[in-house]
């Protein structure tokens, strides 16, 4: 349903579930487009009364505190993302055989006959890092693009706005992916995958699956993680089109067909002439920003589908010099007395932190908050030979402390039951205690931080001002 079939909306009744970043947006497109809008939302609290207001100044209809049943009429349900498969308003639409599309599905199907072609990322970590990246190498490249998606600006904005992209780097969750079933991406990556969300997706099988999905009716390049096997199975799994490839990347020597790693170079043998033979250098691990292993792989997936564009070999490793990491993601805060103080509070999964910990040789690691359910031993089975001392904070820290037990008897861990906001301070303090010269202390939790923060952000920042206080006091 492209631009020319808008005028389809006109009379149709629309049901948007959920308020917020993805529902208010979607409600408002729609309700200009001529379409009969109804929003529904679980919630009934001061924050929805006050969306809901708004909304129903346009002419839009919202009924808050019940989003289970159907509303009267409906022909298609535009879904908040976060929204879970199972809700009891997706069962009443699949009985009534009424499709459910997600904001992504929705802004695919409003793009003009020009549209610009989406690059798509989605894996269970590096997302953001990858698609900034990829942005900053398109950029480069002299071509008009943006970061969009699940970070920063809205799909709809990019689609319906007045700036015109020649294409456009593309953030997708899992969740994202699972309403959004004619999404066909010119080139997509998966770059790892790892057990997250199950709550929602119900298996890993599931989520998986919905992860895969970005790589249906790719045109160029299916990009996968040489090191995840399950990233090369789903691109076998994929329907693509006629002379689209399979392309790896890997921190190790490349074959054809795929970028990696040589002698401290990034280097291209898919996207050059003879591939059996040739390689193209396209940057130095330098260039990279931290230059960090699992940083080094988001950024030969963002080379793949930048390559796959038609991105000369340059506009990458520009792309890469001039790129900036988010904050909170392996930043070196400062060195105190010979130790390395980094704040990777963006490490919420135990996926996260593992790469974390990869990065660095001797490590006092700060870990703990909320585990979500996820488990500990191969974390620490794998990272034990880095680990000089260990200091725990949050609510789930006697689950890493049973597995640093199992896997790690030798290391020192110093177990703070505290959650006031001083703790971070002292979790820093404990730290230095344990540090040598030449060690870095990482702040990378494995866990949410919601038991003692906000969020991640405040996390790293209540570390990078206990850090500034050591350093003041040192």
């Amino acid at each position: 349903m492209g631009s020319q079939e808008v005028t389809d909306w006109q009379g149709k009744h629309v049901t948007v579930a959920g308020l917020g970043v993805s529902g208010i947006p979607a409600a408002k497109v729609l309700h200009g487009l001529g379409a009969v809008v109804t929003v529904v939302n679980d919630g009934d609290d001061e924050r929805s009364r006050a969306q809901a207001a708004e909304l129903e100044a346009l002419g839009i209809t919202v009924r808050l505190g019940d989003g289970a049943t159907l509303p009267e009429g409906t022909e298609l349900i535009v879904t908040a993302p976060g929204w879970k498969p199972d809700k009891p308003l997706f069962a009443a639409a699949a009985a009534a055989d009424v499709p459910v599309w997600g904001d992504v599905e929705l802004a695919w199907r409003l793009r003009g006959p020009d549209a610009a072609p989406w690059l798509a990322v989605t894996g269970t970590n590096g997302k953001t890092t990858t698609v900034q990246m990829l942005a900053s190498i398109l950029t480069a490249a002299g071509l008009r693009t943006a970061a969009v998606g699940n970070i920063g600006v809205s799909l709809l904005d990019a689609v319906l706005g007045e700036e015109r992209y020649d294409v456009l780097a593309v953030e997708l969750s899992s969740y994202q992916l699972h309403w959004a079933p004619s999404l066909r991406a010119h080139s997509g990556a998966v770059l790892n995958l790892a057990p997250d969300h199950l709550d929602w997706h119900g298996s890993m099988e599931a989520y998986a699956a919905d992860k895969g999905r970005i790589y249906e009716g790719n045109r160029v390049a299916c990009v996968y993680n040489l090191a995840d096997k399950a990233t090369e199975d789903l691109v076998r799994e994929a329907d693509v089109e006629e002379g689209c490839r399979a392309v790896g990347f890997t921190l190790g020597t490349p074959g054809p067909s795929q970028l990696g790693v040589v002698e401290g170079i990034l280097v291209d043998r898919a996207f050059v002439e003879n591939r059996q033979k040739n390689a193209q250098e396209l940057a130095e691990v330098s260039d990279v920003n931290p230059p960090a292993p699992h940083n080094v792989a988001n950024a030969l997936a963002a080379a793949a589908l930048a390559r796959a564009f038609g991105v000369p070999a340059a506009a990458v490793r520009d792309g890469l010099r001039a790129f900036t990491p988010d904050a909170h993601r392996i930043a070196h805060v400062a060195d105190v007395d010979g130790v390395a103080y980094v704040d990777d509070s963006k490490a919420t999964n135990t996926h996260a932190a593992e790469a974390s910990l990869a990065a660095y040789e001797s490590i006092v690691w700060i870990a703990g908050g909320l585990a979500k359910g996820a488990t500990f031993d191969e974390l620490v089975a794998k990272s034990a030979k880095r680990l000089r001392g260990v200091v725990l904070i949050g609510a789930d820290r006697a689950l890493i402390r049973e597995a640093l037990v199992r896997h790690a008897p030798e290391v020192p861990v110093v177990d703070l039951d505290r959650t006031d906001t001083g703790a971070m301070l002292a979790a820093v303090r404990e730290a230095r205690g344990l540090a040598r010269k030449g060690d870095t202390v990482l702040l990378a939790p494995a866990c949410a931080s919601m038991d003692m923060f906000a969020n991640y952000n405040k996390r790293g920042d209540a570390f990078a001002e206990a850090v500034r206080e050591l350093g003041a006091s040192a």
